[in-house]
């Protein structure tokens, strides 16, 4: 069975004359008819009765033809949407460290993609979404940032963040106990500093300043072993793989959260880009905060009493 005959069946059983229809559809009448047989056989159903004076529609196929112009309309707007996306210039997303892992099967014949690959700070790939460098991005941001640059946030994601140690001690430990690193690199770190001077200023947490890139990597794990304290890991540096003389912590009263928003132009009417948000956001769910329990910095735009 193809579309092809399913569009005969509907254009025969409107005309109810083979003539009338292989002239609509531009094919000859014999044609016709052995396409209509075809799709009977393959139905396993007779959708017409012949006579001399034409044909008519069994209840079979009066069953089935409200249902197959259904069918077809569905096609043919399913064939409008991808022929538009394969036209349309494709939706430009950068990220830092994180997006979904099955984004692509999520965007899949709602719009074409391109992943930049330029990997930049949360705070430049907002700017570059406010200049129109890029569409979107998935990053960290504020409510202040949102309202200086013009942008709309959306929850992609909540981690919790957990603190590394030297030792073999994996209890958690309470956020006042932990350090935190502030990099005096404010290009590369400015989103970091942000939220560990915000995060030491709220629980009590040790802030302690460093120049040497070490929010991550090598560097990053030299200050644990130096400082001999738990010391609170960063988004970036959650992805890697720890040494073996270090330990993962959780960070308890409160723990600390770090969400990934999906940002955007506010004043962007693409009809691709919105699908591709509504595609990213579905079933998001936004953390559920417990006073003393966790901890989100207070201009979270994802911050619910």
């Amino acid at each position: 069975m193809e579309f092809r005959q399913l569009r005969y069946f509907v254009a025969v059983a409107e005309e109810l004359n083979i003539g009338r229809a292989s002239q609509r559809l531009h094919i000859s009448a014999p044609s016709l008819s052995q396409q209509i047989i075809a799709l009977e056989n393959d139905l396993g159903v007779q959708l017409f009765d012949r006579s001399r004076q034409g044909v008519s529609l069994t209840s079979t196929g009066t069953a089935l033809l409200s249902r197959t112009r259904a069918l077809l309309d569905n096609a043919d707007d399913l064939s409008e949407r991808i022929a538009s996306v394969r036209t349309e210039s494709p939706v430009r997303l950068g990220y830092v460290v994180w997006c979904p892992s099955d984004w692509a099967e999520r965007v899949a014949g709602v719009a074409q993609m391109a992943i930049d690959v330029w990997t930049c700070p949360s705070h430049m790939l907002a700017v570059r979404v406010a200049e129109g460098t890029l569409d979107l991005a998935i990053c960290w941001v504020q409510t202040s940032d949102l309202e200086t640059l013009g942008l709309e946030a959306y929850l992609l994601a909540t981690e919790e963040i957990s603190a590394l140690s030297t030792g073999a001690d994996s209890s958690r430990v309470e956020a006042a106990d932990a350090v935190v690193l502030s990099d005096s690199r404010n290009d590369s770190w400015s989103s970091w500093n942000r939220y560990a001077t915000l995060f030491a200023q709220e629980t009590g947490a040790a802030l302690e300043d460093i120049n040497d890139g070490g929010i991550t990597g090598t560097a990053f794990f030299n200050h644990v072993r130096r400082l001999q304290r738990p010391v609170l890991n960063s988004p970036v540096g959650q992805s890697m793989p720890s040494p073996r003389d270090l330990h993962r912590r959780q960070l308890i009263a409160p723990t600390p959260l770090w969400t990934w928003s999906l940002v955007v132009r506010r004043d962007c009417d693409r009809p691709s880009v919105q699908a591709v948000i509504k595609a990213l956001i579905r079933d998001v769910q936004h953390p559920e905060l417990t006073e003393g329990q966790h901890w989100l910095p207070p201009e979270d735009p994802h911050r619910r009493p």
